[in-house]
């Protein structure tokens, strides 16, 4: 059995949550992860993700060899965080086992917990017997998995990935993710004064709102959601509205139904444009697409093993949120999403526990253990 080492998980967490490492600005905290990758004995390589989105540093990529006839594997984690997130400051709570930041800032266990878990994972199991193990630590992944999109994956020799970035205590897995697809939706209509001459305009705010009554929102069905998010429009109090943005998305673990959700809402605002003689201009954008990974897959045996080797509880759900997983899936790869003890992310209220960085660390090495 495996034993991670607290005070150095504590350590390392501590000094890469310290780290500014926004979407797109991730320099540091590459150079400082491909120095670890290259001292547990990586080979290690940057791609030109940072050309390529405009950003600071690549997707940093590692493989250590091993036993030819075993299995490989591949663990993710991403290296960004969301805003507010400069100058953060980690403080270790009184109980020694909590992990928040001061308050001003969100802590970045998102994802500097499946960071540390996967360099001490294989600390742990790098002496014993295994395949290949590929690391892959992205860029850019808080802005809909933008880094992984542009890595070449024909560099992998995995057909297996294990993607450590969802809240939760470690022990459950998601094998099934859905699409996310936002949405502008612009009616034009035509300004005159509200006061003299209303009936000389086209409002295109009234055109919006009408068809936003019509559309249902919310729950779609137990596979999608559709919400408009927000409205502007008008410049006056006394013009009538020329002009009208609104926004929003679908998510929905069935592609297709996503779609045809916003397919439901662009007619709906074209009849309302219609009665009115207003326009109407949509433009989609398909962040990422929906998968699901079998339940009967060798990723998902692998991590029920491994679970079971250290009495954990070995869960495999869906999640309703995006991950670099999503990508990893449509080029090809075997692919879970494990929580890895991060908790209220995207808040400044954000934490871990140092219990889940230990746990999380030894089933990665329990993966590598069970290939």
């Amino acid at each position: 059995m495996f034993k991670a080492d607290k005070d150095s998980l504590v350590n390392i967490f501590l000094q890469l949550t310290k780290i500014d490492s926004v979407s797109f600005h991730e320099r540091k905290m590459a150079a400082l992860l491909k120095t670890e990758l290259q001292e547990l004995g990586f080979e290690v390589s940057e791609d030109d993700a940072a050309a390529a989105l405009d950003g600071e540093a690549g997707n940093i990529y590692g493989i250590l060899r091993g036993d030819p006839d075993k299995k490989p594997v591949l663990f993710s984690a991403h290296m960004d965080t969301v805003e507010p997130g400069i100058g953060k400051i980690p403080l270790l709570c009184d109980d020694g086992d909590t992990i928040t930041s001061d308050g001003n800032t969100v802590l970045g266990a998102d994802d500097v917990t499946g960071v540390v878990e996967i360099l001490e994972g294989v600390r742990l199991a790098k002496d014993s017997a295994h395949g290949d193990i590929e690391v892959l630590f992205t860029m850019g992944e808080e802005a809909y998995a933008k880094g992984a999109g542009v890595f070449d994956y024909s560099r992998l020799v995995s057909e297996d990935a294990y993607v450590l970035d969802m809240s939760g205590a470690p022990g459950t897995a998601a094998r099934k993710a859905p699409s996310i697809i936002s949405f502008e939706v612009t009616v034009t209509g035509k300004s005159a004064h509200a006061g003299f001459a209303p009936e000389e305009g086209i409002n295109a705010l009234k055109t919006a709102a009408n068809a936003i009554t019509r559309i249902k929102q919310g729950h779609i069905s137990e596979n999608t959601t559709f919400n408009i998010g927000t409205i502007k429009a008008g410049k006056a109090t006394n013009i009538i509205a020329d002009r009208c943005v609104c926004t929003g998305e679908a998510r929905g673990f069935d592609h297709e139904e996503a779609m045809a959700q916003i397919d439901n809402a662009e007619t709906i605002f074209r009849e309302e444009a219609g009665k009115t003689d207003a326009g109407v201009e949509i433009i989609r954008t398909v962040h990422i697409k929906a998968y699901e990974t079998p339940e009967d897959a060798d990723v998902c045996r692998c991590f029920r093993r491994a679970c079971a080797e250290l009495g954990l509880k070995g869960e495999i759900t869906s999640t309703l949120g995006g991950s670099d997983n999503n990508v990893f899936v449509q080029h090809g790869l075997s692919g879970i999403v494990l929580s890895s003890g991060m908790y209220n992310t995207h808040t400044t209220k954000e934490y871990t526990y140092t219990k889940d960085l230990i746990t999380g660390s030894e089933l990665v090495a329990a993966i590598i253990k069970n290939r």
